[in-house]
């Protein structure tokens, strides 16, 4: 409360001395009334532990701007309390609203560079307002003219001023245990009342500029009240034009300064608040606020760090604090109308101070930290050239240029490779291998990440255009991407376009089914005409190996190699493995093999069987696939005519670490090693030939992974 009341006091007087300097007196009321009902309301609602609520200096700045700016319209003194008030009770209501739609954690999203921003033109507004209060310039003085008149300025009110500020920034070095803002505003008052020994006149209360002068109360409390409701039923849609930017920007300083107090507290405490409920119980706090003819606040940092030290941890201490607010406008109200202004403008200029943001200018030392510091520069300009309102708008548009900036700095290329580093599943025979190293580059595979919008999609397509130039097909992998916008579709169809005069075309795959944006890329890009239903079109490929295997198959046909018919059924001597083998060796082999016929969809041999077989194909396609948890496998690789599988068990009689199922009706040579050693111990030049031959086919797979791996792993 020792924090929270002076603080208080001086906010209201900021506020209400902006209509006339004789509604000081007013102003230091409001502020107490304030510092009360925030204090015993927003601790029951929000349930935050040890936050303290109170007003607070974006709240000053807002309704102080909004105060001169009334006036200077000519809106008449009497009308300007109940436009502050209805602004106050316009942010009261969309706080509530914040908390009721969850938006608590979008606000706590708001880059830091605006809220510094934001919260260094308030701290400047303030100091920009309170040096007149303390030079004691006469109403109406404009501050570079009174700067340069020092015979306009008020000595008394300037040495109390230039105390209570020393003691303030002074009192943390001699003691934390008493606030630095009641040490300062004790030495303030004493320092006014040394000067009275020496000029009386200081010390006539009555039509004294110096002093925030006797506080009237125009009424009980219930009619003051009665008379908040009532003016709410006397509300015009002139008065909401007046008033309706202020709110909304008040609502959002009071949301911020509040939930960046919050995140401070749960550091502190260990705990964790609840940001929606707090701003619900923030918005009830102020709406009886304004019902008891108080100002508007937040939970502040300086009250509540004071609270946690002097070790406040529940709730209950931010309703204790009102209290005690209570319990001091009951017993010292009298006293204050002797609060010097100059001591009240010492405080706020000490405040205004610690509000801006100095640390800021270190962003100037770094090229990659100078546009933040430029946002934050932005903000204060406009605060101070055009109002705090006009630079809510241009802290909104700044955060939306903070987030494409960040979006265009991390590319959506997350990883580019051509089907010379890269290849499907599909286990290629040594020819065809060839060919799609000699012609791979024909193609390349873009896998993507991120947003693409507006400001990435032209980074993609500077980085595509050599490719564009080059390739025939490029494949665009979407798993990761989160979502999409028209100007990305325009630039795909543009991209399409430019493939198809090479012969070629673009290819998407892993449409993802479910994104935070709820967003279907798939009926998405069906709605902007990228693609057809019916087929046509960009091709999109449900898995990416898909994809691959399509492109693969392309290139070889463009190369000349013709696939052979599915349902010819190779001869041994056809086999890639044993091709360069003589009749000789061929006819003993055929004492080994045994022939096998398999149905599609068949399991020619299970994970973890005893086997010792490898398997030759004659005809058909195997796929080889991993078992998973729950049910699921793993595709590792689809294997076809004239290749072989089974060796690793083959080779040292382990259990199988595979499923081996028929993709279609399949016919095979099986070569056992039982076998075939009892035929190797009689020739063992058969034994060391058939050894070689699946090592070195091994050898080019191990060869092709570890450039996929190379791919996969670069950085």
């Amino acid at each position: 409360m020792l924090v929270a009341l002076p603080s208080s006091i001086a906010f209201g007087v900021l506020i209400f001395s902006a209509i006339s300097p004789e509604m000081a007196g007013q102003g230091a009321l409001i502020g107490m009334i304030g510092a009360a009902a925030l204090g015993l309301v927003a601790p029951l609602v929000g349930r935050t532990p040890a936050l303290i609520t109170a007003p607070c200096a974006p709240a000053a700045a807002i309704l102080s701007g909004l105060a001169i700016a009334l006036v200077s319209k000519g809106v008449e003194a009497d009308r300007i309390p109940g436009l502050l008030a209805l602004t106050a009770l316009l942010s009261a209501l969309l706080q509530v609203a914040y908390g009721i739609s969850k938006s608590g954690r979008l606000i706590k999203y708001i880059p830091y560079p605006v809220v510094s921003g934001y919260l260094s033109g308030v701290g400047l507004i303030i100091a920009l307002g309170q040096l007149p209060k303390l030079l004691g310039l006469p109403k109406g003085t404009a501050l570079l003219h009174g700067l340069a008149s020092p015979e306009l300025w008020q000595w008394p009110g300037i040495v109390v001023g230039l105390v209570t500020m020393g003691v303030m920034l002074l009192a943390q070095r001699v003691t934390r245990k008493v606030p630095a803002a009641i040490l300062g505003l004790t030495a303030g008052i004493i320092s006014y009342l040394i000067l009275g020994l020496f000029m009386p006149s200081l010390l006539s209360i009555e039509a004294n500029p110096l002093v925030i002068g006797p506080i009237r109360s125009a009424g009980s409390f219930l009619q003051t009240v009665s008379g908040r409701f009532s003016s709410m039923l006397q509300i015009r849609m002139e008065d909401l034009r007046l008033v309706g930017y202020s709110a909304l920007a008040l609502s959002a300083l009071l949301s911020i300064d509040t939930l960046k107090t919050c995140v401070v507290l749960d550091a502190l405490t260990r705990s964790r608040h609840n940001s929606n409920r707090e701003l619900f119980g923030q918005g009830i706090a102020n709406l009886a606020s304004f019902a008891a003819g108080g100002m508007p606040g937040a939970g502040t940092m300086g009250p509540t760090l004071v609270n946690v030290t002097s070790g406040g941890r529940g709730a209950q201490s931010g309703f204790i604090e009102g209290i005690f607010v209570i319990l001091a406008i009951l017993a010292l109200a009298p006293l204050i109308a002797w609060v010097p202004i100059g001591a009240l403008a010492g405080i706020l200029l000490v405040v205004a101070f610690r509000m801006f943001d100095w640390h800021a200018f270190r962003l100037l030392k770094h090229a990659e930290t100078r546009l933040d510091f430029a946002v934050i520069a932005a903000v204060v300009i406009v605060a101070e050239t055009f109002g705090l309102i006009p630079a809510s708008a241009t802290g909104i548009g700044l955060s939306i240029l903070l987030f494409i900036r960040d979006q265009i700095r991390g590319s959506v290329l997350r990883r580019r490779a051509t089907l010379r580093e890269i290849s499907s599943k599909t286990r290629r025979l040594e020819a065809e291998r060839a060919l799609l190293q000699q012609h791979g580059d024909d193609a390349a595979v873009y896998e993507l990440q991120g947003n693409l919008f507006f400001g990435t999609t032209d980074n993609l397509f500077v980085e595509m255009q050599s490719d564009l130039k080059t390739r025939k097909w490029l494949l665009l992998d979407m798993r990761r991407v989160q979502s999409m916008d028209y100007t990305a579709a325009h630039l795909f169809a543009q991209m399409h376009e430019q493939l198809k005069e090479h012969g070629g075309g673009l290819l998407f795959s892993g449409m993802p089914s479910t994104l935070p944006s709820r967003q279907d890329l798939h009926r998405y890009m069906v709605g902007v005409g990228l693609v057809d239903e019916k087929g046509g079109g960009i091709r999109i490929f449900e898995i990416r190996d898909d994809a691959l295997e399509w492109m693969e198959t392309r290139i070889l046909e463009a190369a000349g190699w013709v696939k052979g018919a599915e349902e010819e059924a190779l001869d041994l001597r056809q086999i890639e493995l044993l091709r360069e083998f003589d009749d000789s060796v061929l006819d003993k082999l055929r004492r080994c093999l045994h022939e096998r016929t398999v149905r599609a969809g068949e399991k020619i041999f299970y994970h973890g069987d005893e086997g010792d077989e490898i398997y030759l194909i004659r005809r058909g396609i195997v796929h080889i696939l991993l078992p998973l948890k729950g049910g699921k496998h793993h595709h590792l690789a689809t294997i076809g005519r004239g290749d072989f599988f089974g060796e690793m068990a083959f080779l040292d009689r382990g259990r199988r670490s595979a499923d081996a199922e028929a993709r279609t009706d399949c016919e095979l040579y099986v070569l056992s090693r039982r076998e075939f050693n009892t035929h190797v111990y009689d020739d063992a030049v058969l034994g060391v030939r058939v050894f070689a031959r699946i090592a070195r086919a091994i050898s080019l797979h191990l060869r092709q992974t570890d450039s996929e791996l190379g791919v996969i792993e670069d950085r």
